[in-house]
């Protein structure tokens, strides 16, 4: 599926058309009670203060999961057990085209710490949190599908 979400399309793409995508592992993590963990973006970096899945850029030479381990552990301070691969989804905001891998997450170890000053939430929908990232917007519409949600899926 070559569908990609286009976030602030009003504003212009850095890097033109032809830009490179970038490969992102993204941890969904989710506790036994169904809540899962959104974290804010940090301090200076783009989109500063919107919540989103914790996770981060696939390294040269790195598997999506070899990736998340890495990110997480340095984000967010847990070691994961297994990743469940889960959707990918494109989007294309205007600082980056970004390739989303999000996988399911429901074992770790370690005490949440967050190393980059960003914010954390336990959630459940609708979420509580604001703003969310766009790219954030389709993992909770895939939520409401799996566990039949019937109200909204953001404010």
């Amino acid at each position: 599926m070559n569908r990609v979400l286009v976030a602030d399309g009003e504003r212009p793409r850095e890097g033109g058309p032809d830009r490179k995508e970038v490969e992102v592992a993204v941890g969904v993590l989710i506790r036994g009670d169904g809540a899962f963990l959104l974290t804010s973006r940090p301090p200076g970096k783009v989109y500063e203060g919107y919540w989103e899945f914790p996770g981060g850029k696939v390294e040269p030479g790195e598997t999506v999961e070899q990736a998340l381990r890495r990110e997480l552990q340095e984000e967010i301070g847990v070691t994961i057990g297994a990743v469940q691969p889960w959707r990918v989804e494109r989007v294309d905001y205007p600082h980056a085209l970004v390739r989303l891998n999000f996988c399911k997450v429901f074992d770790w170890t370690g005490e949440l710490h967050m190393h980059e000053g960003q914010q954390f939430a336990w959630q459940q929908l609708p979420v509580a949190v604001q703003p969310v990232l766009p790219g954030t917007v389709p993992v909770l519409q895939w939520f409401a599908q799996e566990r039949a949600f019937t109200g909204a899926t953001h404010g």
